[in-house]
């Protein structure tokens, strides 16, 4: 009964907040909420956007197999922050767009403009579907089996409730629901901490020193190039990371341009960027706390912390009296706050796309509601159709493929801004999709001739093939220029 009070008021509080910032809703408020969008309250916000369910659910559990190494990630993840503030955001504060795939349009051609948002609409549809669907499937052990709601309507409910509150403020909405959520995955993931702290019998200080003592809190690994947490590799990984997924993604920017000015865009992509790492070690101390209790002996991974959530329903109702009975709702309440920032953002920029960049009609205002609707529609349809597969190696090459798309988006982007070259605009659809299939040949002989698995360097692989087959494609056009009689 907790779990479901605790919901209940959650999504009480989104739709008054949907309500109240979608009065006199239009297009620009809903693309862009009239740019008019104070910086700490985006920043406070975009850390609850960029951490997703997953992201709860998984990375406590990082710490059994790869100690706090995640942080060294965290480190790149800021220095790509500070590029994407100082490179990307005044190329698209200076040419104020609504869609930053406009660029492309603008730089390369029409080809270009086109092949960069299909393969954002993509990624984003598959990406943030699959990180959904596996939240849906907390949702169901924890809230919606419980009362015999099918997983088929725990799905559909939950992106219809995303749509009500969404539907007319779109961004404008996101940017206040984003405060909120973002308040509520910080305070559940405290309490969480404090819980386990208690049933260890750990004041504050202590837990602190247990976790700085435990063989798991290593966060650097600098002897061993060969190994997947090698510094370096993770370190230049992150900055790569973030100007890809943040820089070059239309979800993660469109909240950061509808700041008033590109100074206040700085500041609040800054902000949020240093936040990650102090964020990700409170998620990673969790997991060392967690593997010290006996309520989660034998789990592992992302069942490391449902493990301990799971073990207070053991009893039923007979804990219902007890401290213990709102570690389900708190933990609830977190894991629905992270990926309701995600998914609703996600959906919106989708959205967005769509309209902007493939219809090109940024003020049909009934072409954008229906387009809503169905991002929606196809949201609800990929859920299903991974839950009927059901099959995790299905899952893993998901994302895998999601990771491949974002390669030609960087090397779109490398090309239009350092070169002052035009590749032939007809051959870059076939480009951009060679370049991950390259990848995937690389990585498969990689693996069976020299046991080198690549990791997040697969990313700077696919955009630097991109980046060549497009120079290729430019030399392509000057000779052919040449050859023109004039």
């Amino acid at each position: 009964m907790a779990i479901i009070l605790t919901v209940l008021a959650y999504f009480t509080v989104l739709f008054a907040v949907g309500r109240l910032t979608s009065r006199r809703a239009t297009n620009s408020s809903f693309y862009r909420a009239d740019r008019r969008s104070p910086w700490p309250m985006v920043a406070f916000g975009m850390v609850g956007a960029s951490i997703s369910g997953v992201t709860f659910v998984s990375v406590p559990g990082m710490v059994q197999s790869s100690q706090m190494t995640y942080l060294q990630l965290c480190l790149g993840f800021i220095v790509g922050y500070v590029v994407v503030a100082f490179v990307l955001l005044p190329l698209y504060y200076r040419l104020n767009l609504t869609s930053i795939y406009t660029f492309l349009g603008q730089r390369l051609g029409r080809q270009s403009y086109l092949t960069g948002a299909w393969f954002f609409l993509l990624s984003k549809m598959t990406g943030a579907a699959l990180k959904f669907y596996v939240v849906c499937l907390v949702l169901q052990q924890f809230v919606f089996a419980p009362v015999g709601i099918p997983f088929w309507l725990n799905a559909v409910l939950m992106v219809v409730l995303i749509w009500l509150y969404t539907h007319r403020g779109g961004i404008k909405t996101l940017v206040v629901t984003d405060t909120v959520q973002t308040l509520c995955l910080l305070t559940s993931l405290l309490l969480i901490i404090y819980k386990v702290a208690v049933d260890l019998g750990l004041s504050f200080g202590e837990a602190v020193q247990t976790v700085a003592d435990s063989p798991m809190s290593r966060i650097f690994v600098t002897d061993d190039w060969t190994s997947p947490h090698y510094f370096w590799k993770q370190f230049v990984s992150g900055v790569f990371i973030v100007v890809v997924m943040t820089g070059l993604d239309q979800d993660m920017m469109q909240k950061n341009l509808t700041c008033r000015t590109l100074s206040d865009a700085r500041k609040d992509m800054c902000s949020y960027g240093v936040a990650f790492v102090p964020v990700n070690l409170l998620f990673l101390s969790l997991g060392v706390l967690l593997t010290m209790l006996p309520a989660s002996s034998g789990a592992t991974g992302d069942a490391l912390l449902p493990a301990y959530v799971s073990s207070f329903l053991a009893d039923g109702d007979s804990i219902a009296a007890s401290a213990g009975a709102f570690i389900p709702a708190i933990f609830t309440l977190g894991i629905v706050a992270a990926s309701f920032s995600t998914a609703d953002s996600a959906l919106t920029s989708m959205t967005t796309s769509y309209c902007v960049d493939i219809r090109q009609q940024t003020h049909d205002e009934g072409l954008r509601k229906r387009t809503h609707a169905v991002m929606c529609l196809l949201f609800v349809l990929f859920i299903l159709l991974f839950h009927s597969v059901n099959s995790t190696s299905l899952i893993d090459a998901i994302y895998t493929m999601v990771s491949y798309t974002y390669g030609p988006l960087l090397g779109l982007f490398a090309f239009g801004l350092f070169t002052r070259r035009s590749p032939a605009d007809r051959h870059v659809p076939y480009i951009c999709v060679a370049s991950p299939l390259l990848c995937f040949g690389a990585d498969t002989l990689a693996q069976s001739q020299w046991d080198y698995h690549f990791g997040y360097e697969l990313l700077m692989l696919n955009g630097l093939l991109t980046f060549s087959g497009l120079w290729l494609s430019s030399l392509y056009t000057r000779s052919a220029g040449r050859q023109t009689p004039s």
